[in-house]
């Protein structure tokens, strides 16, 4: 077991003991799914939160119920206030006309009202997704829109991606099979490309106009 190993699951595993009000984000791709398998090793029933969009490619929903039945997961389905169909009837396309105001309706406010209640938020983050994320840390305390304050626990910030591909094949998870299809960065279907730029693997989510949906930025650090 590398040190990297080693590292993220302590944090985990002392993240998990100080409270019993935890919970982690996953997407599904592989940086969720390694930190969901060190967290499923110490609290199988631990909440794992998806943001059901409405936008998803088909393969990503057919992964997420292929691991929720695998894994028996406790999934919880972050719901946007309004349904595609209504959001299109009252705004047309957003994640055309105003991408930042349909990740906030679908991503960013079901989230932040999904949070409510948990004190540690697991997330597979890493530095060197993007140049937004940078400086991320381990650990940091975020403030939500409420005023509600929790820890917000990325135990793969300093790994690379290799280390992350590492650790999936090692334990015998299988990817998202659209990472096969030259993928790197996979959100809701419209938005989401083949990456342009091969230093940046983000490159490709939201026709470049953007680095981030909103989710790890709209919150507060203190």
């Amino acid at each position: 077991m590398s040190s990297e190993v080693r590292a993220a699951e302590e944090i985990v595993r002392e993240q998990l003991a100080s409270t019993p009000n935890a919970c982690i984000t996953c997407s599904f791709q592989a940086e969720d799914m390694a930190v969901l398998h060190m967290a499923r090793q110490l609290r199988p029933e631990i909440p794992v939160l998806f943001l059901e969009t409405g936008y998803h490619f088909a393969e990503t929903y057919a992964y997420r119920d292929r691991y929720v039945k695998e894994w028996n997961l406790t999934l919880v389905n972050l719901m946007p206030k309004l349904t595609v169909e209504e959001q299109e009837t009252k705004f047309g396309k957003l994640f055309e006309s105003e991408p930042t105001k349909c990740c906030n309706l679908r991503k960013v406010e079901p989230l932040f009202r999904g949070l409510a209640g948990y004190k540690v938020w697991l997330t597979g983050l890493r530095r060197e997704q993007s140049p937004s994320r940078a400086n991320l840390q381990q650990v940091e305390t975020h403030v939500l829109p409420d005023g509600q304050a929790l820890l917000k626990v990325s135990p793969l910030a300093a790994w690379t991606n290799k280390d992350v591909w590492a650790y999936v094949k090692a334990n015998g998870i299988d990817p998202l099979p659209l990472y096969d299809q030259g993928y790197t960065s996979i959100g809701c279907e419209p938005c989401t490309a083949k990456p342009f730029d091969p230093d940046n693997p983000r490159s490709g989510r939201w026709g470049g106009n953007k680095l981030e949906c909103g989710i790890h930025t709209f919150s507060e650090k203190k």
